[in-house]
């Protein structure tokens, strides 16, 4: 069974296809959209994730012969009114790197006390131009001041989990994919269009 996606995001697709693994063996295979990057992308113009996710698996299922999901993630931080959000991957601007983002963020929140957040992702399946259903995972924590880890990428080296006592970016792939935001929406998603497969067993910390 083959689902694809639409992301250029090299951090997304490795979490995408570890979790089709981790899921079903490899009963599912995850693959990319055909000629994805020569594909104009569309403007994402919603005002939440779970308008920018429909918006892209609508539009990039009418290039793919299967089911198209698509995702839509982000840093939700109490202090900021929820900012960066849906802004979160262009919030020092449309070229910035993870770094001028994380960067951006730091100075935003300097001498801040509240220090919560959480990553939210809202995964859109679609087929052949129509939206079939959308799930959502969501996981809280809180800023550090510094980047720690070398794992991940995005905001990861800024969150800390406290359950693991690390950031996301100090977790190992498979930990950080039993309880983040995007696991769960892929969990959902699996479960929801695969239920006869076995699901994974989220990794205990070492």
């Amino acid at each position: 069974m083959t689902l694809y996606c639409a992301t250029t995001n090299p951090g997304k697709l490795r979490e995408f296809r570890l979790a089709a693994e981790r899921w079903s063996g490899h009963a599912i295979t995850v693959e990319t959209v055909p000629g994805l990057k020569e594909i104009e992308p569309p403007e994402e113009t919603g005002a939440t994730f779970a308008e920018n996710a429909a918006l892209k698996a609508v539009y990039y299922s009418r290039f793919a012969p299967g089911p198209v999901f698509a995702d839509d993630s982000g840093l939700a931080v109490d202090a900021l009114g929820g900012a960066p959000g849906v802004y979160s991957a262009r919030y020092a601007g449309p070229a910035a790197t993870d770094a001028d983002n994380n960067a951006l963020l730091l100075e935003r929140m300097r001498g801040e006390a509240n220090r919560r957040a959480r990553f939210v992702c809202v995964i859109a399946l679609a087929a052949q131009g129509e939206l079939v259903e959308t799930f959502e995972g969501a996981v809280e924590g809180e800023l550090l001041d510094a980047p720690r880890g070398a794992g991940g990428f995005g905001y990861d080296p800024l969150f800390y989990y406290p359950p693991f006592g690390c950031t996301l970016a100090e977790a190992s792939a498979e930990q950080k994919l039993a309880v983040s935001h995007r696991g769960q929406a892929l969990s959902a998603l699996f479960h929801s269009r695969f239920g006869s497969l076995s699901p994974f067993a989220p990794p205990k910390r070492s």
